[in-house]
């Protein structure tokens, strides 16, 4: 079963894009945790805790630089090079640009369709072994 976690950063309390998101990756048969206002090490942790496969960040709050900065830095120190990271919210093209070079898989902005990211997550953890229902 492959298992994601959702998460907004610190006080970034636009989450109504990355609530649906959560209820369409459930009715996928993904498990989902979903969390609000944690600090960066918090998110890792959590994802160390949960041992997730895939990390979702929404940020719309502006801050996104910093956090995704400090959370692809501490992944591979917690050994969790494998973990594949999506972004979301109000990030500007260069930023996003920022993130793909950081690591980050893909970032889907306003307009986006839950569909797209869907489909990212079932043909990664496909490729690895991990479709929801599989091992």
């Amino acid at each position: 079963m492959v298992r994601i976690l959702l998460t907004k950063p610190t006080h970034d309390c636009h989450d109504r894009g990355v609530r649906y998101l959560a209820k369409r990756f459930r009715d996928e048969s993904f498990e989902v945790v979903f969390t609000n206002f944690l600090l960066p090490s918090e998110i890792v942790a959590t994802a160390v805790q949960e041992d997730v496969d895939v990390i979702g960040i929404s940020s719309s709050s502006g801050a996104h630089l910093a956090v995704f900065e400090e959370v692809m830095r501490e992944l591979p120190r917690h050994e969790l090079d494998d973990v594949v990271v999506i972004a979301g919210g109000n990030i500007p093209p260069a930023d996003a640009d920022q993130l793909r070079a950081w690591g980050v898989r893909e970032v889907f902005g306003p307009g986006s369709q839950p569909d797209d990211a869907v489909e990212l997550i079932k043909g990664l953890t496909a490729a690895a072994g991990r479709l929801a229902g599989g091992a």
